[in-house]
């Protein structure tokens, strides 16, 4: 274990940071450009793999640097075939990410802190210790190993990425936007940052910095409330992070970017579901282009809140449409295997 503390991770070193140690070493520098093609590219797991370097150099590597790479644990395949994966980080941290299929998409849900310090009281993640961030490899590992799940299961590569997994993206900034860089950078594995959405509770500050990095990617604030009691309460974070504050950092975000929003918003029964939180929302959402996606509510253990009944979730969503507001109602994929929206949360030590 105490190498791994030692020596420095491989992956968060930049292609100028390694030229550098490989010139101290006596090495040619333009072997940094075929180390990190075989680290993002073509997905290494092992400096043995990277075969077009010398021998002698692959060994030096092992034994400057780890590559941390990130194993699955377990895997539970549901009944609507999403498959909820358990991997374990190289420290023996645990975290989770899902396969999410259906006909239109293969989606990679993917986490970005091991545990989550925010505590939305209707989130399991949020019942869990925020133990650390993840690096921008942890991040590009799942990915990596759920597209391979999505080739060998189903026979079709993931088409989208949501960073809606464990944690609060938005508190491991740099981190997670280094990996959004290296999975679609050309050289990386190019994919296209708008098949890529980033999910956050809410933190203002970070909302503006996206607009400042003019990020090409797609931002989608988990909502669930339209007025400042109601989401002080299930979900803490809003006491320093207002409805006014969101809205401002939402509308200078589109007018750096262009790029509209999507709001989640969770129906939970006799608490948000009536038409008059219907009309909060419909209000909160002239601020900027945008469109509603309302999502069903999947119980969990630590809180007792229900999923709101079928036809307030109509009505809700009816209010909605009425008001010229794009709103879908998108169904849970993989409640039996708690992999739905809101359940992720390690039950083993």
């Amino acid at each position: 274990m105490n190498a791994i503390i030692e020596k420095k991770e491989i992956r968060n070193l930049s292609v100028e940071d390694l030229k550098k140690v490989l010139i101290a070493e006596g090495e040619p520098a333009f072997r940094a450009k075929q180390i990190s093609e075989w680290l993002w590219m073509k997905s290494a797991r092992s400096f043995e793999e990277m075969t077009n370097l010398p021998k002698a150099l692959r060994e030096k590597l092992n034994d400057m640097f780890n590559l941390n790479v990130v194993n699955i644990h377990q895997s539970q395949h549901s009944s609507d075939k999403t498959i909820k994966n358990t991997f374990r980080l190289a420290d023996n941290n645990i975290i989770e990410g899902v396969l999410i299929p259906t006909p239109e998409r293969m989606t990679a849900c993917v986490s970005s802190q091991v545990g989550c310090s925010l505590t939305c009281k209707f989130c399991a993640t949020g019942y869990m210790e925020r133990k650390r961030n993840l690096d921008a490899g942890e991040i590009y590992d799942q990915v990596v190993l759920i597209d391979q799940q999505a080739k060998l299961n189903y026979g079709i590569p993931l088409s989208n990425i949501v960073y809606m997994g464990m944690g609060e993206p938005l508190l491991n900034y740099a981190n997670v936007l280094r990996s959004i860089d290296r999975l679609t950078s050309p050289d990386g594995l190019n994919m296209s940052p708008k098949r890529i959405t980033v999910s956050t509770a809410g933190i203002a500050k970070m909302i503006k910095k996206l607009g400042d990095d003019q990020v090409k990617f797609n931002l989608a604030l988990s909502l669930h409330a339209a007025n400042d009691t109601k989401r002080n309460e299930i979900m803490p974070i809003n006491e320093q992070n207002t409805l006014k504050a969101l809205a401002e950092a939402l509308k200078y975000y589109f007018i750096k970017t262009k790029n509209p929003v999507t709001y989640e918003y969770i129906l939970f029964d006799n608490f948000n579901d009536g038409l008059e939180d219907a009309a909060e929302l419909a209000k909160f959402c002239k601020h900027l282009p945008c469109k509603v996606n309302i999502i069903e509510y999947n119980p969990i253990s630590f809180a007792s809140f229900q999923n709101a009944e079928e036809d307030k979730t109509e009505a809700f969503a009816n209010y909605l449409r009425k008001q010229g507001v794009i709103t879908n109602i998108r169904r849970s994929r993989g409640k039996d295997i708690d992999a739905a929206c809101g359940q992720l949360a390690i039950k083993e030590k």
